[in-house]
Parts: structure tokens; sequence; C-alpha cells
């Protein structure tokens, strides 16, 4: 098994003693997005985790007690943009805290192992191409040597986030705008030793020098562990998405970076409710079981 920490909800940064616990405890369990009283029991052995994939954008809480996954592989995706406050209004700043963290986290477990993520991408009329590639810029500069692969896309709209995109003034700047702004990243990359992916994008942009990329990568999780993986791609994800099947033991609305393109919370409200449930000590994030629930074993193999 594949395990994602997690696409749901930042647990690296918020509920970091809540994984470790769950880690010694040699399990969690996870609700049913669709059908809450339905939870699933999930080992997470040595034995049963293959790989483990975080997903985050502040795993500094983690940093001193990663020797406690010393019996693990994991690999990090660490998301770090240009955005400021009026975006990403709960973050802390990025040059000062944020890009150390990213350095501090590749000299501990080595580049291969913290994928940079720059997404997803808006224009706006303050967030323009050119503000993007300079921010890109700058930030592929500070992690040169730090990381070899960066991964992008460009904002999807949801229901969730939909008032948020056109409250911010979200812009189209077409298909010839878009070639070559994806070039110059493409050479902002190269330059500091990086490739580009796109992250479940419909759109071919091989000529600019960005490939199609799988953020859960069977190459990858093999490269790392030294065995080849007997599983398929995902197909709870987007058509577009090139992930392997995984495991997610996060929880929808429970994530407080306050991000405005945000689609895995559906309120501010319901975060808010849900954060005030957390108990480190709970097999089930942010909540508590209950007689009603029906637990089964998560079949993994």
């Amino acid at each position: 098994m594949i395990l994602s920490v997690s696409r749901r909800t930042d647990i690296p940064s918020y509920y970091s003693e809540w994984f470790f616990n769950r880690i010694k405890a040699g399990f969690a369990c996870v609700r049913n997005p669709m059908n809450p009283r339905q939870v699933s029991r999930v080992g997470l052995s040595p034995e049963a985790v293959e790989c483990i994939v975080f997903w985050t954008k502040n795993p500094e809480p983690m940093l001193e007690r990663l020797e406690e996954l010393s019996a693990y592989h994991y690999y990090f995706q660490f998301t770090l943009t240009g955005y400021g406050r009026d975006v990403e209004s709960n973050l802390p700043p990025k040059k000062e805290r944020l890009i150390p963290v990213f350095q501090r986290l590749a000299d501990m477990v080595g580049s291969r192992r913290v994928i940079w993520r720059y997404d997803p991408i808006i224009f706006t009329k303050i967030y323009t191409p050119a503000y993007h590639l300079k921010a890109f810029g700058q930030i592929a500069e500070a992690l040169n040597g730090c990381t070899e692969r960066c991964v992008i896309s460009f904002v999807d709209t949801y229901a969730k986030n939909r008032k948020e995109l056109q409250a911010m003034g979200a812009l189209e700047i077409g298909e010839a705008g878009l070639t070559g702004f994806c070039r110059e990243l493409a050479k902002a990359a190269e330059k500091n030793g990086m490739t580009v992916g796109s992250c479940a994008e419909e759109i071919d942009l091989s000529h600019c020098g960005i490939e199609h990329n799988c953020c859960i990568d069977k190459q990858l999780i093999e490269e790392i562990t030294g065995r080849k993986l007997s599983v398929g791609k995902d197909k709870n994800q987007r058509a577009e998405c090139g992930c392997t099947a995984s495991v997610d033991i996060g929880a929808y609305n429970t994530c407080r970076n306050g991000c405005r393109y945000c689609y895995a919370n559906y309120s501010s409200e319901s975060v808010r409710r849900n954060c005030g449930s957390y108990d480190p000590e709970s097999p089930i994030l942010c909540g508590r079981l209950t007689e009603e629930d029906r637990v089964s074993e998560r079949k993994t193999r």
C-alpha cells in the first residue's frame, strides 16, 4: 500500500502529532467522505506501507521527529508559491521561514525525496505572468540543489472555490501566452538543476519542456524502495491525473492554511468546527468514533 498524507489536508503542518501517534499505534481510521458512517481501519505497519507520500506547505513540525519513520520509505510534496497572505492567509513568511525549512528538509532526506510544487498557478491583475516568472525564478534559485523536480498546475474551478476565484479576478491568458509562460518556467528550472512536470493537466506542454507528471509516482517510489510495484493508476482521481493508486488518511474541511483557491474545504465554519474536535490521541483525524460508525478493515496488498 502507498499511503497518502494527505491530499485532503495538511497533516505535516497541523496534525503531525496525530500522525506519529497513529504510526506508533500501527493503524488509523478514516471516514468515507461520501458516507461518513462508513469507517476504514487502515494498517500502518512498515510491512503494510510500501511508501508514504506527504503533501504539505510547511513540514517544519515534523522535522525533529523524522527518525521515528526510519522503518518507512517516504518523500515530500512541498508546495511553495509566490502568493502573499491575500491568497495564502495563514502561511509563515516564504523567504524568511519556508525556504529555509525546504533547504533543511532536503539536507535531512536528500533532494530526490523533496518535490517542489509551484501550484496552482492563478493569473490576476496582481499575479500576472511576469509576477509568477519572477517569483518562480527567485524560489528556484534559492532551492538550487535542494530538489530535482518542480511540479506545476493551473488552477481548476470547482463549486467550492468558484466564488473566491471570481473575487480574486482570475484571468485567462490564452494559448500563446500560456506557451510562452511555460517555456520561461522550464528555462528557469533548468538553470537551477530541475525538471518541470505538470499535475493533472490536459494540455500537452512537452514542446515547452514540461512533461506530464505523476505526483504519486510509481517510478520514483520504485527508485526509493528498490523494488518493483504491482499497482495501477488511481481510479478515484481525475482522468488527467497519472497518479498511482494510494490510500489517503486525511479528512476534508480540516486544513487551516487559509488558501483562497482550496478545493478541500467547504467553508471556514466547517474548518473551525472540525478543528475544534481535533484530538491527537483519537484514531480518526478531527473527530471521534461513535457507536453508529461501521468500522471495517481496509484490505491492502
